[in-house]
C-alpha cells in the first residue's frame, strides 16, 4: 500500500494536500472559503452551477442597492389620481406584477399596487368604478447604500417583494425587487412567458443603451452604422470576452472602437447584459 501511494500522480497528491491544508483550520476570509469551493469544483464534488451560486452569494455581501436597482427613468408607475381603467393598458403592456403609485410627481410615492388585486374587480366588472388609492399597499423604502444581503434578509422577513430606492437627498432614485437581488446570486431569471421578441438593443437615453450579450454583431453594426468584426465571434458578448481576455465580472468596463461597454450581469461562464455608451457622432438618430 505504501508503494502505491508513493507512485500516485503528483497532480492528485497536490490537490489532496490543498484540501488538507484548507481544512487544517477554519477559513478566515472569503478568499479562503472560495479557495476551498474552487477545489471542490475542480474535483467534481460540486458542479459549475453550484460554484456560480456560491460565488454569487458571497459577492452579494459587497454589493449595494444602487448597483442593481432599476433606475428612476425606467420605472413603470401609475398615478393615484387616475381610475384603474385609465391605467389598465399601461399595466397590461408592462407585464409587471407590482407598480409604485405616485401623486403629483415621481418623488411622491404613495404606495405599491399589485396587479393581482385587479382580478376580482375584473371578474365583477367593477374596474371602472374603483379608484387606485383604494388598492394601495404600503411601500418599503430603502437607501441606495443598503447592502444587498441585508435587503434580501429584510425582503424575506417582512414578506416584501419590491422596495423604492431613495437617494441621499430624499428623492426617488429607482426601485428594486427581490428578483433583482436573487439574479445576482443565481443568474438571470427568465419567466417561461417572457417575450422572446424582447429587443436585443434598448435605448435608455441619448447615447446610452442596454445591450443583451447575445446581440448578433451584424445587428449591432446595422444599428450603429459601424463595422465591428464578426470573424471570430457572432455576438457582442463573444467579442467583448475576446477584448477582456477572460470572463468579466459585474461593473468591469471595456472599449471597442468608439463604444464603451459596462458589464451589468454576468456569471462565471458568460456575460448576460451590458450597458453601452457611444460617442454622439456615432449614435443613431431618433428617427432611424
Amino acid at each position: 500500500m505504501s508503494e502505491d501511494r508513493t507512485n500516485n500522480d503528483p497532480g492528485d497528491k497536490s490537490w489532496i494536500e490543498k484540501i488538507a491544508h484548507a481544512f487544517s483550520s477554519e477559513p478566515k476570509t472569503r478568499d479562503d472559503l472560495m479557495a476551498v469551493v474552487k477545489i471542490a469544483r475542480q474535483n467534481e464534488v460540486i458542479d459549475d452551477e453550484v460554484y456560480s451560486i456560491i460565488e454569487g452569494a458571497t459577492e452579494v455581501a459587497d454589493m449595494q442597492v444602487r448597483e442593481v436597482m432599476i433606475p428612476r427613468n425606467q420605472m413603470v408607475v401609475v398615478k393615484s389620481e387616475n381610475n384603474i381603467e385609465k391605467s389598465l393598458k399601461q399595466i397590461i403592456e408592462s407585464g409587471h406584477s407590482r407598480f409604485p403609485v405616485i401623486g403629483e410627481s415621481l418623488d411622491e410615492i404613495q404606495g405599491i399596487m399589485l396587479a393581482k388585486d385587479l382580478l376580482p374587480l375584473a371578474l365583477k366588472k367593477r374596474i371602472d368604478l374603483v379608484n387606485i388609492k383604494k388598492l394601495i399597499r404600503q411601500a418599503k423604502k430603502v437607501p441606495e447604500s443598503k447592502r444587498l444581503n441585508v435587503l434580501l434578509k429584510e425582503f424575506r422577513e417582512q414578506k416584501h417583494h419590491m422596495a423604492v430606492v431613495i437617494d441621499e437627498y430624499g428623492s426617488v432614485a429607482g426601485l428594486i425587487t427581490i428578483e433583482d437581488v436573487l439574479e445576482e446570486i443565481v443568474g438571470e431569471i427568465e419567466d417561461e412567458y417572457d417575450e422572446e421578441t424582447d429587443p436585443f438593443i434598448k435605448k435608455l437615453s441619448t447615447n446610452d443603451y442596454m445591450i443583451k450579450s447575445l446581440t448578433p454583431i451584424d445587428d449591432f453594426n446595422d444599428m450603429f452604422h459601424c463595422e465591428l468584426s464578426d470573424k471570430d465571434y457572432d455576438t457582442i458578448g463573444g467579442l467583448l470576452m475576446q477584448t477582456f481576455g477572460h470572463v468579466p465580472k459585474r461593473n468591469e468596463t471595456a472599449n471597442i472602437d468608439k463604444f464603451h461597454f459596462k458589464v451589468l450581469n454576468a456569471d462565471n461562464r458568460r456575460v448576460h447584459l451590458l450597458r453601452m455608451s457611444v460617442e454622439s457622432k456615432t449614435a443613431i438618430q431618433e428617427n432611424n
